[in-house]
C-alpha cells in the first residue's frame, strides 16, 4: 500500500542523507522523495511515499520522529490531502500525428513547452495515476525522454474550522 509522508525538517546540510540512510538501513523502500523549501527559510518540506503495510508506516513514523532535524511529522494515510506530481516528457512526433498528441496534451489540461521538427516536449501535472495514464497513451508515438518530480502534498484545509474562525475573529 502506497503511504504519504510529510516531514518539517531543519534546513541544514546532511539533513536528506541522515533520513535517506535511515530508511536503507531498516530496508524501507522510497517510492518518490521530494525536498523543498517552506515559507520558513529554516525549515524544508520532505513528502516521502512508503510502499508498505501499516506496520511499515508505524516504523517510517517512529524512526522519523527520533531524528533530532525532523520538526514536525504528517501522515496523509487518515485525512483529506492533494497530492502533485511534475511530469516533462518528449515524445517522437512526426508533424502529421502533432494534432492527435496536442489534442492528447489538452485533454489531460497539460501544455506543450518545447517543439522541434520531430518532437514535442510536454508538461503535465496531477495526481501520480494521471500522468501514468498519460504516459500510457503516448508510449505508442515513442517516448524519447521523461523527467519526474516525485509526489508533493498538503492537507486540505479545514472548512468548517475557518469558517469558524472566521466568524470569531470579527
Amino acid at each position: 500500500m502506497k503511504h504519504v509522508i510529510s516531514a518539517l525538517v531543519r534546513n541544514q546540510p546532511g539533513v536528506l542523507a541522515h533520513i535517506a540512510g535511515m530508511f536503507a538501513a531498516r530496508g524501507f523502500n522510497i517510492d518518490s522523495l521530494v525536498v523543498g523549501r517552506t515559507e520558513e527559510a529554516d525549515l524544508s518540506r520532505m513528502t516521502i511515499v512508503v510502499l508498505g503495510d501499516e506496520s511499515v508506516l508505524e516504523q517510517v513514523r517512529k524512526q522519523l520522529g527520533k531524528i533530532i532535524p525532523v520538526v514536525k511529522i504528517r501522515d496523509f494515510s487518515e485525512v483529506a490531502y492533494v497530492e502533485r506530481d511534475l511530469l516533462l516528457i518528449k515524445i517522437h512526433v512526426p508533424a502529421e500525428k502533432r494534432p492527435e498528441v496536442t489534442q492528447l496534451v489538452n485533454l489531460f489540461r497539460g501544455r506543450v513547452v518545447d517543439v522541434a521538427r520531430n518532437s514535442l516536449m510536454v508538461e503535465l501535472s496531477g495526481p501520480e495515476d494521471k500522468l501514468e495514464a498519460f504516459i500510457d497513451l503516448l508510449r505508442p508515438y515513442g517516448i524519447r525522454e521523461l523527467a519526474r518530480t516525485g509526489v508533493i502534498a498538503m492537507q486540505r484545509g479545514q472548512q468548517a474550522k475557518n469558517d469558524a474562525a472566521l466568524q470569531n475573529s470579527s
